[in-house]
């Protein structure tokens, strides 16, 4: 398994003898990606998406970018709204977009590397999103249930529970939770600082009272017994003492979400949805509400240098059902709307793939 950060190594897809076919051209794409400082999580979403294309092409004895033009690329995007998964459902129409737009790209820089005159990607045009709600949202009460569920007397429900309580707390993503470190919580002044998130951005956010206790009793009690050998400082360790991998944390959320009863299906994203929904009942402005998220567009500026963490903590505090009792109500006039807010959390958990 490689490290975290590293990209894997996947086995060719296509013509793999010729230096000039699609394979190769994906092989040095990629590669400058990496150099120019995407994710590694891009680079492989981008990578699984153009497999798809160039085995689809291969099939079909196109090998080289020169044999691809736009009839082709719309020959496959008819495939894909013809593809059927193993269980029978079509893909979504957010599937189809998001399998189209790295091939544009691709072909856009074949262009600007000379390997093409012109890019047959340019002008297709691409399947028309609908606007969705998050499917499911937990109300607090439901939140308190799931979050009881961990059997907090021993080292693994202490764990789960604080993981818990930190995505209910913070609404941070799956993999911004599993790359914390123990240097990331501040518990004197009650923030964590989330490194790297999407878009290789940090940010600084408010996480409640009651979560920082459940982390720092774990910390203190349960995270010692489950270090092995070198210690990395990752915060939540598994069974094995490691990281978690992103399929694993979902599978472990999704667990008590579905042995607390409360009917509603989903994991990690399903407490990011949550958080945003209950702070925004609670009167919190949305604009703050997308700081937490770590949503960079709001409207035409950027929230990072219109809002203080003082202020952004005061506004969690006075907005999230998990707050300590006393604190006061604090609302605010929304700009931005929260229906814009809850579909990019559902396209968020679309892209993911995880809930």
């Amino acid at each position: 398994m490689p490290r975290r950060g590293q990209h894997r190594q996947r086995p060719p897809v296509g013509d793999v003898r010729d230096p000039d076919s699609l394979y190769h051209h994906m092989l040095r794409y990629l590669a400058f990606l990496a150099e120019k400082n995407y994710s590694p999580r891009t680079i492989e979403t981008r990578e699984n998406y153009l497999r798809y294309l160039i085995a689809w092409c291969d099939e079909r004895s196109l090998t080289k970018p020169a044999q691809i033009d736009r009839p082709i690329l719309e020959r496959y995007q008819r495939y894909l709204f013809y593809y059927r998964k193993a269980d029978g459902e079509p893909l979504s129409t957010r599937s189809q977009h998001s399998r189209i737009i790295p091939i544009r790209h691709w072909f856009s820089w074949l262009v600007k590397k000379g390997h093409l005159l012109y890019s047959p990607a340019t002008d297709l045009e691409l399947p028309r999103l609908e606007k969705r709600l998050p499917k499911a949202i937990l109300t607090a009460r439901e939140a308190e249930t799931v979050l009881a569920i961990p059997e907090v007397g021993n080292s693994i429900g202490l764990r789960d529970r604080a993981i818990l309580e930190t995505f209910y707390s913070t609404g941070m993503r799956r993999l911004e939770l599993i790359n914390l470190t123990v240097h990331n919580i501040d518990r004197e002044r009650g923030t964590v600082m989330i490194r790297q998130g999407k878009g290789r951005k940090d940010r600084l956010i408010p996480i409640g009272e009651r979560a920082l206790a459940w982390i720092e009793r774990y910390r203190d009690s349960a995270r010692p017994e489950l270090v092995t050998g070198r210690d990395d400082g990752t915060l939540f360790l598994s069974e094995w003492g490691e990281a978690f991998a992103p399929n694993a944390m979902t599978r472990l959320v999704r667990i008590y979400v579905e042995k607390s009863g409360v009917g509603k299906k989903g994991a990690c994203h399903l407490f990011r949805h949550t958080m945003a929904t209950l702070m925004l009942e609670g009167g919190a402005d949305i604009r703050f509400i997308q700081a937490m998220l770590g949503h960079a567009e709001l409207s035409t500026t950027e929230i990072y240098t219109q809002v203080s963490i003082r202020l952004l903590k005061s506004v969690h505090a006075a907005t999230h059902p998990g707050r300590l009792p006393e604190a006061g109500r604090h609302a605010l006039d929304p700009e931005p709307t929260a229906e814009a807010l809850l579909e990019a959390l559902e396209r968020e958990a679309d892209e993911e793939g995880e809930d």
